[in-house]
């Protein structure tokens, strides 16, 4: 009787065992009992096992850059977390029925050095092409849908007026089931290109011709398409999310400048009462744009060790990876990082926020941080972003914003040298929240 009980009570544990991992499985793909359309229900039923086996292949799949899928595209990263990571669905698009595979790419792609097409060429290289690849493994030509969606949203740096802002552009390809099966067996560039000028492609919500191994992109007409009619205003004419979806909010952090100047300090000027008297430094030979580019690659692997290190010890963001700047003519490092603690956007201030993410985040980590800078012996200085998330109310509407230091490694080596306070380092820095410079009084704001 006992050994019988024994056998009963492992076998019911072994079932239990077996429903918990198919329950978490589930949550990696969309229910079809959350579909309330018949057609898309009845596809998702009929593939429910085929796109969870795809959903897992894909995110244990090594990209370029950290690519997560998700059921909404043009997320900041710390949104990305704990939000819907459930990127294959059934939709309908232009009267067609089609699997959407969206996500969004945490590539962060300068706009001086890359045009929009090789923006997208890069994308669809880094990302869809890789995926295409997997899809004759649990998809045959007669699947009972007519295409295949991608909806892929990356990061894009860019100058205007003085300022660096980071926005987003959005990649859509939709390809036939038989031209997704084509195109990673297709041997020439020219057929490649092909493959694609027959699909539809968006960046952005407009139609776009892109072009392989161009830095701009076909026209329309070129490939035979009309050119886009006017359409309402706000129209969504290259999404791939389903009309009347709500989507969380956006983040709206944006980088801030390198376009500005650091103030200069008059080494014979005399010091303020109770500060510490500046040091008269040699000022470096200008650099140029060129040089800059040499020198990232000169020190690429120490920079690659102190993005490794960086992400644990000062958190960095995993999208925006240090770099060697030109700012003024000098080298700077700029890096990004992600305050952990979240401020009240409705009870502080930009002033405050700003004051208690220096005093309490960074200010605490430069002495290290600028310890890990010394193999880079040309730095004039940091250019410094600290994320600071912001809440306000429910989870969906939370953003962050962007608080940059500008400082030189001179200024840098006295604070961490305990020569002048907090307050003199932020006075001979450029301060900058979302792009404006601000003057920061840090026990006013306290």
């Amino acid at each position: 009787m006992r050994v019988t009980t024994s056998l009963t009570l492992l076998r019911f544990r072994f079932l239990a065992v077996i429903l918990a991992c198919s329950v978490c499985s589930a949550k990696a793909q969309v229910s079809p009992a959350e579909i309330r359309n018949p057609e898309l229900k009845s596809l998702e039923e009929a593939h429910l096992k085929q796109l969870m086996a795809l959903n897992r292949e894909i995110a244990a799949r090594k990209f370029a850059f950290p690519f997560t899928l998700g059921r909404y595209v043009g997320l900041d990263p710390q949104q990305q977390a704990g939000l819907d990571t459930r990127g294959l669905e059934f939709v309908h698009f232009h009267e067609r029925t089609i699997l959407k595979i969206s996500g969004n790419y945490n590539a962060a792609f300068n706009a001086e050095r890359l045009t929009q097409n090789q923006r997208a060429n890069r994308t669809f290289d880094d990302v869809v092409v890789p995926i295409l690849q997997l899809l004759p493994k649990y998809f045959s030509g007669d699947a009972g849908f007519n295409g295949f969606g991608f909806e892929i949203s990356y990061h894009v740096r860019t100058a205007s007026r003085g300022y660096d802002y980071e926005g987003r552009e959005i990649l859509v390809v939709v390809f036939s089931p038989e031209d997704a099966a084509r195109y990673p067996k297709a041997e020439s560039d020219a057929e490649r290109q092909q493959l694609l000028n027959s699909s539809e492609v968006y960046v952005s919500g407009q139609e776009f011709g892109l072009a392989l191994g161009r830095p701009e992109p076909l026209s329309l007409e070129e490939i035979g398409k009309p050119e886009p009619s006017g359409g309402s205003p706000g129209e969504k004419k290259g999404s791939l999310t389903p009309a009347g979806r709500t989507v969380p909010a956006r983040g709206g952090a944006t980088r801030a400048s390198l376009g500005l100047q650091l103030p200069v300090q008059n080494p014979a000027a005399p010091a303020a009462p109770g500060q510490a008297a500046p040091r008269a430094v040699p000022e470096a030979a200008p650099l140029t744009q060129s040089e800059v580019d040499s020198l990232q690659k000169q020190y690429q692997p120490e920079l690659d060790a102190l993005a490794k290190e960086g992400a644990a010890k000062f958190h960095f963001a995993a999208y925006a990876p240090p770099s060697l700047v030109l700012f003024r003519n000098q080298l700077y490092l700029q890096v990004t990082l992600r305050n952990p603690a979240p401020f009240d956007k409705d009870k502080t201030s930009i002033y405050k926020r700003a004051a208690q993410g220096f005093d309490l985040f960074l200010a605490p980590l430069l002495k290290d941080l600028v310890a890990k800078t010394s193999p880079l012996k040309e730095l004039a200085g940091l250019d410094i972003t600290v994320l600071n998330q912001l809440a306000s109310g429910s989870p969906a509407a939370s953003s962050s914003e962007a608080a940059e230091y500008i400082c030189s490694m001179e200024t840098l080596r006295r604070f961490t040298e305990y020569e002048i306070t907090n307050q003199e380092l932020v006075n001979q820095s450029l301060v900058l929240v979302n792009g404006v410079r601000i003057a920061l009084n840090l026990q006013q704001v306290e």
